[in-house]
């Protein structure tokens, strides 16, 4: 972490950046230069206690310590809003694909600025490309084995999501090995009309098919899941206390079934059916046979759109007559979300398995397929996997799954409105959710929450707040995610205001770190004899 220092002793201007990473965009908490300036000018006994020296080459600094008094009997740990706990993303490619910790100062002083806020924890994402990169039960856990230990050391909580998946941003690929198996037999990967792979994650079709190197997909991600909790069984129930399991592109369960992004302004098309790797029309070929109709079993839907299309764009989703609503597309969807439900079905039994003797929650994560809710079809819910319709409640089977497996369910999109969508979307996320959360409600299946992108805009916090609170109370909510926008001038104060408001109601108003406190470690590298660039 370089941290420039400009100025002299009536004014200073203090501006950080995650050089360690070409990535990463500097950050810069210009709009704090006021606060710190009051800071330079009237606690300069605060900065002077912290170790802070001034040289011509360089600056130094040891941990930062409060000069605050709390109210005797008063804990020293915020109570979060209502029993919600509030975790915060750890950066997708905090550790490399060489197994090392990217960007381990500012983590470092993220940590504590976290810490500092009354945060719960952090979510770290363990991808199989990394650990087990090399060869088949090579595992190589040293990274996150370093990030666990620094979050152990920031007194956090941690929050483990394996990632049985690949990442496009940052390239985060599949096990080196796993790619040289899919160069040779893509069929491994999921297909689309035209034939095109989608090379991010192996296709549920081979999830019980010894593909390999003469192993199922499902035995490696077991044999992985035993690893990790090897690895880490010293950490488990002290800091780490829950587990996400991979279900598919981007860890949740779904298809890859929007893969570009939208030519329609910020209007996301339909997405396409994932059906045509070999192995799925082979199972769709078997099924339509099985009802007494084998030409049903040739392919996926002749008249449906293309990804980035409107639902009107073809017949197969047209409100009014269109081919979902009759008994081929009742055959089709049924099978396509049944094979979708049988993939999560697998490897949520697998991690309940797996984690069911340590003290660790599991959870999976499903989408908010939210744009085209106002149609009859719902479109973008079909292609995704889920056979959720005006007449027909997709959502149903899958609560079941997750109750019957015993694990808790991530919803993204808490941060998400209905009036901020575009209105030719015909989006609704506000009912997708809602919806779910009815059908989990009656199931008993506990509900996490997320928010989609990080916020930049006030109503997005409010909309959070409105999500995991009241009558929608979650058990964890998870803010995504560290790096420079969630650092950058916009938008880190005001999260800092977010949670300083989830945490007040639980709290003596002395007991809520100062905002000065919180901008200290973040611009002050809490580790000692740091050296930062001086201007």
């Amino acid at each position: 972490m370089e941290v420039s220092v400009i100025g002299s002793s009536s004014q200073a201007k203090i501006c950080t950046s995650w050089s360690e990473l070409s990535s990463y965009r500097e950050i810069r908490f210009c709009n704090f230069q006021k606060r710190v300036s009051l800071l330079h000018n009237t606690k300069s006994t605060r900065w002077r206690n912290s170790g802070l020296s001034f040289t011509l080459n360089a600056v130094q600094s040891s941990p930062v310590r409060s000069d605050r008094r709390r109210r005797p009997g008063s804990s020293s740990k915020p109570k979060s809003l209502d029993g919600v706990r509030v975790f915060v993303g750890l950066p997708l490619d905090a550790v490399s694909d060489c197994n090392t910790v990217n960007h381990a100062r500012a983590i470092a002083a993220g940590l504590r600025a976290l810490k500092l806020l009354g945060i719960d924890g952090v979510e770290l994402p363990v991808w199989w490309g990394i650990v087990e990169k090399e060869s088949m039960g090579k595992y190589d856990w040293s990274g996150y084995l370093v990030l666990a230990e620094m979050i152990q050391n920031a007194g956090l909580k941690l929050h483990v999501s394996l990632c049985f998946h690949g990442s496009k941003q940052p390239k985060i690929p599949l096990p080196e090995w796993v790619s040289q198996i899919g160069d040779s037999e893509p069929s491994i990967y999921h297909a689309d009309r035209s034939g095109n792979h989608y090379r991010e994650c192996l296709s549920l079709a081979v999830d019980e098919v010894p593909v390999l190197n003469g192993k199922t997909p499902v035995q490696v991600y077991q044999e992985f899941c035993e690893s990790f909790k090897s690895s880490f069984s010293h950490f488990f129930g002290s800091t780490i206390t829950g587990v996400t399991v991979g279900l598919g592109p981007d860890g949740e369960l779904r298809y890859p079934s929007h893969r570009q992004l939208a030519s329609h302004s910020n209007i996301l098309g339909v997405g396409e059916f994932q059906c045509y790797d070999k192995n799925m029309l082979n199972l769709l070929k078997v099924k339509a046979e099985a009802t007494g109709n084998p030409l049903w079993g040739l392919g996926g839907p002749h008249d449906a759109p293309s990804y980035d299309q409107f639902p009107n764009s073809n017949h197969f989703f047209k409100d009014n007559g269109g081919s979902w609503d009759s008994p081929y597309g009742d055959f089709f969807l049924s099978w396509y979300s049944s094979e979708l439900l049988s993939h999560g079905d697998r490897l949520l039994s697998l991690a309940s398995t797996s984690f069911g003797d340590t003290s660790v929650t599991v959870h999976g994560k499903i989408p908010l397929m939210h744009s085209w809710y106002k149609t009859r079809s719902h479109p973008s819910e079909l292609t995704a996997g889920f056979y959720n319709t005006v007449s027909r409640d997709g959502y149903e089977a899958v609560a079941e799954m997750f109750a019957r497996n015993s694990c808790k369910m991530i919803l993204p999109g808490m941060d998400l409105s209905d009036k901020h969508q575009p209105q030719e979307s015909l989006s609704s996320p506000e009912s997708i959710l809602a919806q779910i959360r009815t059908v989990c409600r009656k199931h008993g299946v506990e509900i996490s929450g997320q928010n989609s992108v990080v916020s930049k805009a006030p109503h997005g916090f409010e909309q959070i707040k409105k999500n995991i609170s009241g009558e929608s109370a979650v058990d964890l909510f998870t803010y995504q995610r560290m790096g420079a926008d969630f650092f950058s001038p916009e938008h880190f104060p005001s999260f800092t205001h977010f949670i300083r408001n989830l945490n007040q109601l639980g709290m003596f108003s002395d007991d809520l770190p100062e905002e000065e406190e919180v901008v200290e470690s973040v611009l002050l590298n809490s580790e000692s004899n740091t050296h930062m660039q001086a201007a």
